[in-house]
Parts: structure tokens; sequence; C-alpha cells
């Protein structure tokens, strides 16, 4: 193999070898025919520029080597340091996950204990999206005890009661539903009136005297008269009063307390309401 390239590239070799010894000789001085030059010499100062040559191509060869290990081992060593943020992004996005988790069923455990009656906590799993009634659907049935038209509450006020259970779900009718109602009253002026659910609207006070003190920015409580939610958990703040108009009602507009599309855990009272006697203060 290597007798058969020197063979077809001998022209060039020799052709490169002629230009070497004469390159020498211009430079060194060194004549063919001068015979104080020895044979050993000769050939030394005629190989001393290629071996420098390839000295230098040697070391440069070593060091883009070297380069490019060292190259390669920042690459791996950023490619695990990036799989080791990804993994302690992912490790933090959990934590904080369980401590919002955590915070909610507090919170949740609080209003149990600040009625005082029975009740369980339940995850939001889903909601209706037909958009022809206001629902969600609750991880807890009727296994875990619950039946149609229990109350159910937020930690920020009251949410519904249930439509229909099945052992491992329920169903939430919603307060801003157009088929909800519930007893509810101005907790400053202590106005009564019925609080029913307006398409895509909010809320809506219903059978306010065109003369009662409701004013915006009141809080409108539950009376406890409806048999389904205790009394004075908040719904929501009056946000608009409209007097004109004929008729024997006002129209009052209640801003709902509870933000029901960011919903994750609710909390279900078991227990029936304390019987509330009802006071005429409307007027």
């Amino acid at each position: 193999m290597k007798a058969s390239f020197l063979w077809r590239n001998r022209v060039v070799l020799t052709s490169l070898l002629m230009l070497l010894l004469a390159a020498h000789m211009l430079t060194t001085g060194v004549r063919p025919n001068d015979p104080t030059a020895r044979p050993g010499e000769f050939v030394m100062g005629v190989l001393s520029p290629v071996q420098g040559g390839s000295a230098h191509l040697v070391e440069a060869a070593h060091d883009f080597w070297h380069d490019y290990l060292g190259l390669v081992a920042v690459q791996r060593q950023n490619q695990q340091l990036r799989a080791e943020l990804a993994h302690f992004e992912n490790d933090r996005a959990r934590l904080a996950e369980l401590e919002t988790e955590n915070r909610h069923l507090s919170e949740l455990l609080d209003v149990r204990e600040a009625l005082g009656m029975r009740a369980i906590a339940a995850n939001v799993i889903g909601s209706d999206a037909t958009g022809l009634s206001r629902t969600l659907i609750l991880s807890e049935g009727s296994s875990s005890g619950l039946k149609p038209g229990m109350a159910v509450l937020s930690n920020e006020g009251v949410v519904g009661k249930l439509l229909s259970t099945s052992p491992g779900s329920s169903r939430v009718l919603l307060i801003d539903d157009h088929n909800a109602a519930l007893d509810a009253f101005d907790q400053r002026s202590r106005v009564r009136g019925i609080v029913a659910g307006v398409v895509d609207d909010g809320l809506t006070m219903k059978y306010v005297g065109r003369t009662a003190d409701v004013r915006p920015g009141d809080p409108v409580v539950t009376s406890g008269l409806d048999g389904v939610f205790p009394r004075g958990l908040l719904i929501g703040q009056v946000s608009r009063v409209e007097r004109e108009g004929p008729g024997l009602f006002v129209n009052v507009a209640v801003a709902p307390a509870v933000d029901f599309r960011r919903l994750e855990q609710v909390l279900v009272v078991k227990d029936p309401p304390p019987r509330v006697v009802a006071q005429d203060d409307n007027s």
C-alpha cells in the first residue's frame, strides 16, 4: 500500500525533496561540490525545518484535542446542571402546590370550627362546560355521607348546595345559577331579601322595598331561614342599587364573595342549620 502510494506520487515527492535541498543550500551557503560539507550535517540541515514544522503541528493538534475534550466536558457538565435545575424546579413547584393545598385546607378547618357543625372537605374535580347551568363536581359523594340539599362553603363565603350525589362524587348548584335562591339580609341595615343568580351577571337581591336602606358596599349574608345555610355566612357585597322606574321593589345587584372559577377545595356541611326565628326587617 505504501509502495503504491510512493510510486503514484513519485514526481511530487521528488520535486518536494529537490525544493527542500535547494532552499537549504540557499539559506546555509552549502554547495553540492563543497568537500568540507559533511553528509550528516547536510542531511540534518535539510530535515531540521521539516522536524520543526512537524513539532509545531503535533503541538497544535495536541492543544486542539485538549480544548475539544475540555469543551465536551463543559457541555456534559452543563447538561447535568440543566437536568438538576429542572428537577429542582419541579420539586419546588410540587412543594409550593402542597403548601397552597395545606393552607386552603387549614382555612376550611377554621370555617368548620367556627360553625361548630359536622362538615367534610372535598376537592373540585370538574365543572359544567355547557353553559346551561352553573355547577361543580366534587370528589366526595354519598359514600362519605353527602346528600342533596347540603350547604357548600369556601373560606371566602357561600358556594352553593348539593344538587345530586353518587357514591364517589357529587354535583353542586352554584348560587349564581339562575335556578338558585337563598334567603339573605343586608348585614348593616338588616334588610331582608332573596338572593338569586342572574345569567352572566352575578347575583341580585330580590324583594327589597324601594325605601329600604340598602347601599353599595353593604355585606349581604345568609339569614338561616331557608333550612340550608347557617345564619351569617357571607354571600357578597351590594355593588349597585337602582331605584329608578316603576314597581314596589328596588333592583339590588350583589357581587359574589367567592370567585367560583378559582375554587379548588370546598367544605360540605352535613348538619342542618340551627332553627332561626324570622324577623320582618324589610321595608
